[in-house]
């Protein structure tokens, strides 16, 4: 619906822009000025508006974080058939929503983070642009577990079972990582080798 909206802007603003390109007289009385104003500088500025807002909110789809190469096959790892894979394992059983997979898991990256992670952000354009993809991609920063006890804090699977219980406020404080235990991750490296879910398609 918000693409119809900026699409609609866009196209009001290019025929108003037109139809005073055609006849500048008509900015001899007010009501022209006022049109012309708002062809010129209100419409472009809420259509640029919208369209951020919808860029950013497509951001956070899988699918526009899979479709640089590089992360290719992070993408195919959400697909692995065996059910110790974290992604995979959560992927696979909607324990996250498909369609913004990535981003539920890794929410302190790009334009939705702090002001680090937004710099961090800008990185990323200069190093696929223009200085080239590392050949391994690694994170800025440890996992931090607050991206997994976002969902899971609260949860009955972890709050009664061991050793979550024990190890709380080590979980909770960063003392311990959850990737301690739960280290099959990503494996982009040897994706090819692996047996494969013949799951939904994103």
């Amino acid at each position: 619906m918000a693409n119809y909206a900026l699409a609609a802007l866009i196209l009001m603003s290019i025929i108003l822009i037109g139809l005073l390109l055609l006849r500048p007289s008509m900015t001899v009385v007010v009501g022209g000025k006022i049109l012309a104003f708002v062809a010129f500088f209100i419409l472009p500025i809420v259509a640029t508006a919208l369209g951020a807002s919808i860029h950013l909110e497509n951001s956070t789809s899988t699918q526009f974080c899979l479709s640089c190469h590089v992360m290719e096959n992070h993408g195919k790892s959400l697909y692995i058939d065996d059910p110790t894979y974290i992604p995979a394992a959560h992927f696979q059983n909607n324990r996250i929503p498909r369609d913004h997979a990535c981003f539920t898991c890794h929410t302190s990256y790009t334009m939705f983070g702090d002001a680090k992670a937004k710099m961090r952000g800008l990185r990323h354009l200069y190093v696929y642009y223009i200085k080239g993809a590392p050949t391994k991609l690694t994170l800025y920063e440890p996992f931090k577990n607050r991206e997994c006890l976002h969902c899971h804090a609260g949860g009955r699977s972890y709050e009664e079972t061991s050793p979550h219980t024990e190890m709380k406020e080590q979980l909770t404080n960063d003392d311990m990582s959850c990737l301690t235990c739960h280290n099959k991750i990503h494996d982009a490296a040897n994706v090819d080798k692996m047996k494969m879910w013949k799951g939904p398609a994103l």
